[in-house]
């Protein structure tokens, strides 16, 4: 791990040695929870520059794991993988042991930032029992939140180039030419899950899915509700100053 940590055991499995290098005084251990379009990607990457540690990201591990070859999946990796080539949802039993494969990564000396683990309520029992085998407990559960019809009113205003993928927004960042992309000159389009009625099905789906999670974290006293109302800096405030209080 260099300055702020290259992921490899994470990505590539626990054989895949990171290099660590001055350690932070305070090492914080957190989940980042949040809906699509409420900008917890871009948080994470502010903590991750300013704490010195890495966003553990298990849908970053499935993604890694379609480039790399049969022989270099982890036992829980092949059967995961193995759920994904039928379309299947991954079980919570095969996903926890994915993550007890990197149990180093949970030890590490940096802290880290687990974002897509835990899912449910049967995941975070498992990594309450990970955590505790090391002495270790998480210091806060950060759940980015913003009203859905805001949420929505970010997703939809997004575009997409057709060519080379780039993405504009109507708003926030929007090309010189409308309709056309600055990089390629490519046809820019609505994505069809950017469409209104697909994002308030994701946003309802996520809600039902994380509302028990959340209860569970809330009863544990570490659930940390940051609003995300506001520029990217501004939601960052907010969290540093729950970090401080921490």
């Amino acid at each position: 791990m260099s300055e702020q940590g290259n992921r490899s055991a994470w990505l590539q499995g626990p054989e895949t040695p990171c290099e660590i290098n001055n350690a932070p005084a305070r090492a914080y251990r957190m989940v980042l929870l949040g809906a699509p379009g409420v900008g917890k990607g871009t948080q994470a990457e502010f903590l991750c520059r300013d704490l010195k540690t890495c966003q553990l990201s298990t849908g970053d591990v499935f993604r890694a794991a379609k480039s790399l070859g049969e022989d270099a999946l982890s036992p829980a990796m092949k059967l995961a993988m193995g759920h994904m080539q039928r379309g299947e949802l991954v079980p919570d039993e095969i996903v926890v042991k994915m993550v007890q494969e990197r149990l180093g990564c949970l030890n590490c000396e940096y802290g880290f930032l687990l974002d897509g683990f835990p899912r449910t309520v049967s995941q975070a029992e498992s990594l309450e029992k990970m955590l505790e085998e090391t002495n270790q407990k998480l210091d806060a559960v950060l759940s980015y939140e913003l009203p859905m019809e805001q949420v929505i009113a970010r997703l939809s205003g997004r575009r997409t180039c057709k060519q080379c993928k780039t993405t504009f927004h109507v708003e926030t960042k929007p090309p010189k030419v409308e309709g056309v992309c600055d990089k390629c000159g490519g046809e820019l389009y609505t994505r069809e899950d950017d469409r209104p009625e697909s994002i308030r099905v994701r946003l309802e789906a996520y809600e039902t899915s994380t509302a028990p999670l959340a209860e569970y974290y809330t009863r544990k006293g570490i659930l940390k509700r940051i609003s995300a109302e506001g520029s990217p800096e501004d939601v960052y405030e907010r969290t540093k100053s729950i970090l401080a209080s921490l």
